[in-house]
């Protein structure tokens, strides 16, 4: 049986403005662990990165990225191919993995008014003190969720489920536009 290959609503798009650039990013296998604390060791040794521990904060190990987003909840994002699941599961520990790549799309947003383009839409503080880069959280974006990432200075990983991509990506060229005013 052939695999199913996975299509991006937003292929091939770009935006942005003078300040702002708005991209898609490369496809990605993602999933959704959850685990109590005491797991957290084994299942960290098993994924190959360790798993946050405080609000807010991401590790990256190669091209691997762990974000917290709850006492007990992570988003991990690879390289696409990446079984999270199957790797998971030989932590040996009780835990909860899901594969979540299908369900979402990453949309970069880069440049010095990237701040500004999110914040259009999202009422976050995006100013360093509050949110360095390496910081993530989930959040509002428009009427949707969203997990974002600061992954530079001025770069950040927007995470949106696929059904809202060209709404996100379409909030977001706007918020761009107003970010050179």
């Amino acid at each position: 049986m052939a695999e199913a290959m996975r299509k991006s609503p937003l292929s091939n798009v770009h935006s942005g403005s003078g300040t702002v650039r708005l991209s898609l990013a490369p496809a990605a296998s993602r999933a959704s662990i959850r685990a109590l604390p005491d797991a957290k060791d084994a299942l960290s040794a098993a994924l190959g990165v360790t798993l946050p521990q405080r609000p807010k904060t991401s590790v990256t190990a190669g091209d691997r990225h762990a974000l917290w987003l709850g006492p007990d909840e992570w988003l991990l994002i690879g390289a696409d191919g990446t079984d999270f699941v199957d790797l998971a599961k030989n932590s040996g520990v009780l835990h909860s993995a899901t594969d979540v790549s299908h369900r979402n799309i990453g949309i970069i947003v880069s440049g010095p008014g990237a701040a500004v383009t999110i914040n259009s839409a999202c009422p976050h503080d995006l100013t360093e003190a509050s949110f360095p880069v390496g910081a993530c959280t989930r959040t509002v974006f428009g009427k949707m969720e969203i997990v974002l990432y600061r992954t530079g200075e001025d770069s950040y990983r927007v995470e949106c489920w696929r059904s809202f991509a060209e709404y996100c990506f379409g909030m977001l060229a706007e918020g761009a536009a107003d970010a050179d005013l």
